[in-house]
């Protein structure tokens, strides 16, 4: 019996030969399941013999991490010590920088944590260049910055290898809900006309992953690659944009190009060497991670406007809670809400209340 890497150049084989059309979709969606399956199953196997997955050593801190993402040499180290108070190693040669190096990026009292990290090549997801330890710590980010400079911009590359790596950039999961049963067999019940797959193949790849009882309801028209994902079960959704980098080189006319070339993306154009589009990066970062401010008045008390606790867009009071310290929502009795979120000032609200940015709120707790 072939092994696992033999089926998977068979199975990579056979869907390169097999002409894409109606008549061939079924099989092709079949094909692919079972080579994400294969894929998942060596990666499995690989990381058990290994005693366990790789990756940098990297501390969180800060309100969120965020990674530089590109290839050798396009300026993430200087980007990074624009940003930062970090000094991470530069020089005009690739692979400078040899492990990931932090720093914390300050801006509206958020402190948001930069991952400067070895650059990315073709092959990365296979592990050429440490791109298995690279894309391991870009797993565990809230945002990716995909650097690019003006000469190099094939961000496609950078994409796939991500790609490869389970990350999927600026998209949602698939709306799609499986119940597993005993027995029964496979019931499809999609609430959406579906244009891109029919019941038949949903029901061969779920089988094909193991899922022979249950049901599945689809609620979007979605394709075979974003069922895969559903049943995986270990993708990661992040946001991500452009970082376009030595625009001090090229003339207007040929940044716009680069820009054509590039649409459909959130591109921020910068000089990280001459400090050309620092403040628009620092914005785009904020904005991009969703962070709302909130500011603490104890009972009595004034409110501190200085020092707003960062917390995500659309954060509860159990969230702002959980992030104070785990005791606040056990003890928790009650809250008053100053701002936008409350139908007047000082409401008093519950856990479950949702914030808005710069909302004043004072938390009561139970005593003991």
């Amino acid at each position: 019996m072939p092994n696992i890497e033999e089926q998977i150049q068979a199975t990579e084989d056979e869907i390169q030969r097999t002409p894409y059309n109606k008549a061939t979709q079924h099989h092709i969606g079949k094909l692919k399941a079972k080579l994400a399956r294969l894929r998942e199953e060596l990666e499995t196997r690989r990381v058990k013999a290994a005693g366990g997955g790789p990756g940098f050593a990297v501390r969180k801190s800060g309100n969120a991490p965020v990674g530089i993402v590109g290839f050798p040499s396009v300026g993430k180290s200087t980007l990074l010590n624009e940003l930062t108070s970090a000094t991470s190693e530069v020089a005009a040669y690739d692979f400078t920088t040899l492990s990931v190096i932090p720093g914390i990026l300050e801006y509206r009292g958020a402190k948001i944590q930069l991952l400067d990290m070895p650059g990315l090549i073709r092959g990365a997801s296979r592990g050429r260049g440490r791109g298995r330890e690279v894309l391991s710590v870009a797993r565990s980010c809230d945002l990716i910055l995909l650097m690019v400079d003006v000469f190099e911009t094939n961000v496609l590359v950078l994409v796939e290898e991500l790609h490869s790596a389970n990350l999927r950039l600026n998209e949602k999961p698939a709306d799609v809900v499986i119940t597993k049963a005993n027995r029964g067999g496979l019931t499809i019940s999609p609430t959406v006309k579906l244009k891109k797959i029919d019941e038949s193949l949903i029901a061969d790849i779920c089988r094909e992953w193991g899922v022979l009882n249950g049901t599945v309801v689809v609620r979007e028209d979605i394709t075979s690659e974003r069922l895969i994902d559903v049943l995986a079960r270990n993708r990661v959704y992040i946001p991500a944009f452009i970082v376009l980098n030595k625009i001090d080189l090229v003339t207007s006319e040929y940044l716009e190009t680069v820009k054509h070339r590039l649409k459909g993306w959130t591109i921020v154009p910068i000089s990280a060497i001459n400090g050309v589009g620092l403040e628009e990066i620092r914005t785009a970062i904020y904005d991009s991670l969703r962070f709302m401010r909130v500011y603490l008045k104890p009972q009595g008390g004034e409110a501190d406007m200085k020092e707003p606790l960062i917390v995500r867009e659309g954060a509860t009071i159990g969230e702002v809670c959980d992030a104070i310290h785990r005791e606040f929502r056990r003890k928790f009795r009650y809250g008053h809400v100053w701002g936008s979120s409350a139908t007047f000032p000082g409401q008093k609200v519950g856990v479950s209340h949702a914030l808005r940015d710069g909302d004043v709120l004072t938390i009561v707790m139970r005593k003991g």
